[in-house]
C-alpha cells in the first residue's frame, strides 16, 4: 500500500493542458467519489489550482493505482492517455510526502513562497474529509503538511515580497505601465483572486476600480469594499472602451471575451492601448486577442516569467525551507511507522492468543483430570511459549520502523498471519 501523488503543474504541462484539467470546486465531491470507487484506490484528495491539478491517493498496488489515476485524467481532459502521460509527474511514499510538504510551503508554486496555497491545501483536504474520501493515512499526511507550511512561513523569509498570484498580476501590470495611479482598472470576476487583486491595487495609490461579475450582488459587494463601482457583464464592451487595464480571474469554464468582442471594443478606443492580464484557469480571454493592434495580453506563462526575474532572495530562503522539510519528513516517518507498527503488533499478539486459546479448548477433555494448580501451569507454559515466539519478530519490527526494511517486515507479517 502506497501514498502516491500524480498530477500536472505549471512546470510539466503547457497552459492548454492545464486548462483542460482544471476542476471547478463544485465538481470535486463527485470526482472524489469516482476516484475512491476505482479498484485500486482507497483514499483520495484532489488539489486543483491555477498552477496544478493533483490527485493524492492511497493505492493498494502502485502500478494499478497509477493506471486508475491516469485514466481519471483521460476522462477529465477528454484526451487519450498517450497525449498527456508524458506531462504527468508521479511520486510515491517519501517522495509524495516531500512533494506535498513543498506544495504547502509554496516552494512548488509559480510565485515562490505563494501565500494562498496553504489555504488551498487545507480546503482540498476539508472537502475530501467531508465526502468521506480520506481515512487515517491521508488525514495524518495532510495535517502534517499544514504544520510544515506554517512552520516554514514562521521560520524563514519565504513569504516576503510578492507571495501570491494576485499580487504578481498587479505588479506585472504596474511594471508594464510604470504606475497604476490615475488609471482605470477593470476587474472581471469578483472571487477571492479578484479581491486579492483589488487589495493590491488599493496599495498602488489612487486608482479607479470597476468590478464586473456574473453575479451582480457579488460585484457590488467587492466594488464597495474596493471603493470602486460595479458593472454588469452586458456593460463590458462600454467599460473596456474606457479602461486602461483589464484583470480577469473568473471561474468560468468557457472563454468570457472572444477575439471579436475585443476587436470591437478596441475600435472604440481611438488608438488607446489596452493591457490585459488574464490569470483565470481556464483562461477568460481568447488567446488570439493578443494579436489585435493595441492589445497586450499577458497570461499565467507571462506571470511566471515576470516572477522568476526577481526571486533570488527567496531562493536562499527556499534552501532553508527544504532543510525544514527534510526534518519534517523524518518526523512524519516516525509518526506513521509508530502508528502502523503498534496496531500490527497488537493484531499479531491477538491472533497468537486466539490460536493458543482455541488449541486449549480443543484438548480440554484430555485436561479434565488436572487440578487448578496444574491448569494454571499449563496456562503459564503456553503463554510463555507464545510470548517467546513473538518476542523477536515484534522487537525487530519496532526497531526497523521508519525504514524500507520495516515496511517489508510489516508487509510480511500481514501476509503470513493474514492480519
Amino acid at each position: 500500500m502506497s501514498v502516491v501523488v500524480i498530477g500536472l503543474n505549471h512546470r510539466t504541462a503547457p497552459l492548454e493542458l492545464l486548462e483542460r484539467t482544471a476542476i471547478r470546486d463544485g465538481r470535486i465531491p463527485k470526482i472524489l467519489h469516482d476516484l475512491c470507487a476505482r479498484q485500486h484506490l482507497s483514499e483520495a484528495v484532489v488539489l486543483s489550482t491555477c498552477n496544478r491539478t493533483e490527485v493524492y491517493a492511497v493505492a493498494e498496488r502502485f502500478h494499478a493505482g497509477y493506471e486508475d489515476v491516469r485514466n481519471f485524467f483521460a476522462d477529465l481532459s477528454f484526451l487519450p492517455a498517450e497525449e498527456f502521460a508524458g506531462h504527468l509527474y508521479v511520486h510515491y511514499d517519501d517522495a509524495a510526502v516531500t512533494h506535498l510538504f513543498a506544495v504547502a510551503a509554496g516552494l512548488d508554486s509559480a510565485v515562490l513562497g505563494e501565500s494562498e496555497i496553504l489555504g488551498q491545501v487545507r480546503a482540498a483536504w476539508d472537502v475530501a474529509r467531508d465526502e468521506g474520501a480520506t481515512s487515517s493515512s491521508l488525514n495524518l499526511l495532510f495535517r502534517h503538511a499544514l504544520e510544515v507550511g506554517k512552520r516554514i512561513r514562521t521560520e524563514t523569509g519565504i513569504g516576503r515580497g510578492i507571495t501570491s498570484v494576485a499580487q504578481a498580476a498587479v505588479a506585472m501590470a504596474t511594471d508594464r505601465l510604470g504606475s497604476l495611479t490615475g488609471r482605470r482598472v477593470l476587474l472581471l470576476g469578483a472571487g477571492e483572486m479578484a479581491e486579492a487583486m483589488a487589495v493590491a491595487i488599493g496599495a498602488a495609490g489612487s486608482v479607479d476600480i470597476v468590478v464586473a461579475n456574473r453575479t451582480w450582488d457579488t460585484a457590488k459587494a467587492l466594488a464597495a469594499r474596493s471603493e470602486g463601482r460595479a458593472a454588469r457583464l452586458a456593460e463590458l464592451p462600454a467599460e473596456i472602451a474606457q479602461t486602461d487595464v483589464l484583470l480577469t480571474s473568473t471561474g468560468a469554464t468557457n472563454i468570457m471575451l472572444e477575439h471579436a468582442d475585443l476587436s470591437t471594443a478596441m475600435a472604440r478606443r481611438n488608438g488607446r492601448p489596452l493591457l490585459i492580464v488574464d490569470i483565470a484557469m481556464p483562461r477568460d480571454v481568447d488567446p488570439a486577442a493578443g494579436h489585435i493592434d493595441g492589445v497586450t495580453l499577458l497570461d499565467m506563462d507571462d506571470l511566471r516569467r515576470f516572477v522568476d526575474a526577481g526571486v533570488a532572495e527567496r531562493h536562499r530562503e527556499a534552501t532553508r525551507a527544504r532543510s525544514i522539510i527534510e526534518e519534517e519528513l523524518a518526523r512524519y516517518r516516525t509518526l506513521t511507522t509508530a502508528r502502523e507498527a503498534a496496531p500490527l503488533v497488537t493484531a499479531l499478539r491477538d491472533r497468537a492468543e486466539s490460536i493458543r486459546r482455541n488449541e486449549l479448548e480443543r484438548v480440554d477433555t484430555r485436561l479434565a483430570d488436572l487440578d487448578e494448580r496444574q491448569r494454571a501451569a499449563v496456562e503459564a507454559v503456553t503463554k510463555g511459549i507464545v510470548a517467546k515466539l513473538l518476542h523477536d519478530p515484534t522487537v525487530r519490527l519496532k526497531d526497523a520502523s521508519g525504514t524500507a526494511k520495516g515496511d517489508r517486515l510489516a508487509e510480511a507479517l500481514r501476509d503470513l498471519f493474514d492480519l
